[in-house]
């Protein structure tokens, strides 16, 4: 680890409302020094960041790491070799893997192994039920105490309605929220695509986009009965990001993320029967992307996450209907949100907010700030730089994008972590 001084950037820090040129001064992994008049120091290392924006690492709310159980997916390497390349620094890594992270030792595991990578912090969840299977919740207590960051079922609703209520008030104590996948269980079961006329006229079975706003519409009422905070996972209905607002309005404790797919693609990029566009939830009309957009710049959403699925191919090389949901998104997760600062939707700022200190705040994080102390834990990306996704040259073991073909404007140009280059 040398000590270095990055010049000639935009710094951008969405926590203090930085944004101006300049440059930054790291020693001994942490940051020195910030601003538009820094000197040269002696014998230090010079980066010239050639009018790149540097920011404060990713954090990265939804992560499907595939270990432990499923690393013929993606391990916690290949994760974070995915994650360098997109800026992300610290990311917070869903409990229903194989065995479900329901045991501290398991929460201690994630944490320790991300820190053998050099690349990355792994926040863990804690399973909100034991085994995620929605029937007996977890030791939240304990599972907390050894580094749960929330508690979440991952893919899967928490379906009771009594399991819920419990639930929120348990963690409430330990001063925890419950992450839900707001999907109806059971007028989801069986669906592929989300209803409409596509998923009429290709004859798949379909999820009402109803089956969202219902769940978030119960768990609303529960929070506000328990007095626990909920947050929603990639919300990609105009209904539920409705019934969102309002309970934010009234001060309840509802957050909420979305992922890059439910801003920037709709129901159309199945196409025919294309399964690396099969996610959950399913992709949505163009209505529903309108307002997720609108929902990102207002406030309405709290974070942008990538959602992270990794599959191998036998995962997604069957019948649609047979499939597995999913996508990838760590190395484009920055890429797909800045094509919306491109066309005039959102601001910088608002943008990278909710890339860095947003999520981090969520978690209860230090991450995503520039402060003199902290670990320069940094991201340097070109606005300007063109580049398109290509299935098979992603960063990472899966390659299951739905933005596969997708030409993107802004790309990462350089990551640290703690001081130490981890992309280029």
């Amino acid at each position: 680890m040398s000590d270095f001084l990055i010049e000639n950037v935009r710094l951008i820090d969405p926590s203090s409302r930085l944004d101006h040129i300049g440059g930054m001064l790291v020693r001994d992994g942490k940051i020195t020094d910030f601003g538009a008049a820094l000197g040269r120091p002696d014998g230090i290392e010079i980066i010239d960041g050639h009018g790149a924006i540097l920011c404060p690492g990713l954090v990265d709310m939804r992560v499907d790491l595939g270990e432990p159980g499923f690393e013929f997916r993606e391990t916690v390497a290949s994760a974070a070799l995915a994650a360098s390349a997109g800026g992300i620094t610290t990311l917070a890594a869903l409990p229903d893997s194989k065995p479900a992270v329901d045991d501290p030792a398991l929460v201690r595991l994630l944490r320790s192994r991300g820190e053998e990578t050099g690349r990355i912090s792994v926040l863990p969840y804690g399973a909100a039920t034991r085994r995620c299977a929605g029937e007996e919740i977890c030791e939240i207590g304990l599972l907390r105490e050894a580094g749960a960051v929330a508690f979440t079922d991952g893919a899967k609703a928490i379906r009771s309605s009594r399991m819920m209520r419990n639930l929120l008030s348990y963690a409430a104590a330990f001063g925890a929220m419950i992450i839900q996948h707001a999907e109806d269980p059971d007028l989801a079961i069986g669906g592929t695509a989300t209803q409409g006329e596509l998923a009429t006229r290709l004859g798949l079975p379909s999820i009402p986009a109803a089956a969202e706003a219902i769940i978030v519409a119960r768990d609303i009422r529960l929070a506000e009965l328990s007095g626990g905070a909920i947050h929603f996972a990639h919300i990609s209905t105009a209904e539920a990001l409705t019934l969102i607002r309002v309970a934010k309005d009234r001060g309840l404790r509802v957050t909420c993320d979305t992922a890059p797919p439910y801003f920037d693609l709709n129901e159309t990029a199945i196409g025919s029967y294309r399964t690396f566009a099969k996610l959950s939830p399913p992709l949505r009309s163009d209505l529903d992307r309108l307002a997720v957009v609108a929902g990102l710049a207002d406030g309405t959403i709290d974070a942008i996450a990538s959602d992270h699925q990794p599959r191998d191919a036998d995962d997604k090389r069957l019948p649609f209907a047979q499939a597995a949901p999913g996508g990838v998104g760590l190395a484009t997760l920055l890429g797909v949100t800045l094509a919306q600062v491109h066309n005039g939707e959102l601001p910088l700022m608002r943008a990278i907010e909710m890339l860095t200190v947003a999520p981090a705040k969520l978690l209860g994080s230090e991450a995503g700030v520039f402060a003199k102390g902290l670990p320069a834990d940094l991201c340097l990306f070109d606005l300007e730089i063109v580049w398109q996704v290509s299935v098979g040259s992603l960063p990472g073991k899966a390659q299951n994008t739905p933005f596969d073909g997708r030409a993107l404007e802004g790309r990462v140009t350089g990551t640290w972590k703690a001081g130490r280059r981890v992309y280029v």
